[in-house]
């Protein structure tokens, strides 16, 4: 039981890192494909803003998998999944 909840906490542990060099990568990705001034409407611009804006700011803050997911929804408005 012991040796399971150890290798739990390791995946875990080494899974955080992971996603937190994650988040740059898409904001970079994001921010290329704005530049592009790809076809969206207004409504759509100001969201994939907003959610590149809360991913910076999740990341920022530490909380990875929320940054991750913030971007991950920014992207598929533009088309990048």
């Amino acid at each position: 039981m012991r040796s399971i909840i150890a290798a739990a906490v390791l995946s875990v542990a080494l899974a955080a890192p992971a996603l937190a060099f994650h988040c740059p990568r898409d904001m970079a990705e994001i921010d290329a494909a704005l530049a592009q001034n790809p076809p969206l409407t207004a409504e759509q611009k100001a969201q994939v803003t907003a959610l590149r804006a809360e991913g910076e700011a999740l990341h920022k803050s530490g909380n990875h998998q929320g940054a991750v997911d913030a971007l991950a929804k920014a992207k598929e408005i533009l088309g990048l999944t």
